[in-house]
């Protein structure tokens, strides 16, 4: 039988993979339909990395990859792979906000595009604390040896 605590952290975890999957799919519209605003941003990257032209598929790629992490955190037992994949995503995001010319608040709006990727990575990590002892297994021996106790 579950305790109170097993609950808990099944429905902290749903709700992180739920924003997840939402903010993903969500954003899905604007990068596989080229809306305006999707091209503006991926343009300025693309040029900003010397790749001029180069908006398209780079756009296109990020929409695959998130479409990947939104499916992996859904399943229970690829979430934390889910989780990890999130984490690499927006990490992604939020250098090229604050590393390029895109800027924190691109559309003048308040920066809601940066405050998302901002949650969304921490919900990503809040996933990957909260499944880290399914991907212990994962890290070689010798590294698993040396964590700290609260990886455990």
């Amino acid at each position: 039988m579950p305790t109170a605590a097993d609950r808990l952290r099944s429905a902290i975890l749903w709700l992180a993979a739920g924003w997840i999957a939402w903010e993903f799919l969500y954003y899905l519209q604007f990068k596989l339909t080229g809306a305006e605003g999707s091209v503006f941003l991926f343009t300025i990257l693309s040029d900003w990395l010397g790749t001029p032209g180069g908006e398209k598929p780079f756009r296109i790629f990020v929409a695959a990859m998130e479409i990947v992490a939104a499916v992996l955190v859904l399943i229970p037992r690829t979430r934390p792979f889910g989780g990890l994949f999130t984490v690499g995503i927006m990490a992604g995001a939020i250098f090229f906000h604050l590393a390029s010319p895109l800027g924190v608040d691109p559309y003048d709006d308040g920066a809601m595009l940066f405050k998302e990727a901002c949650f969304t990575l921490l919900m990503g990590l809040l996933i990957v604390w909260l499944e880290r002892a399914s991907l212990l297994p994962w890290l070689p021996a010798a590294l698993r040896a040396r964590l700290p106790r609260a990886f455990a």
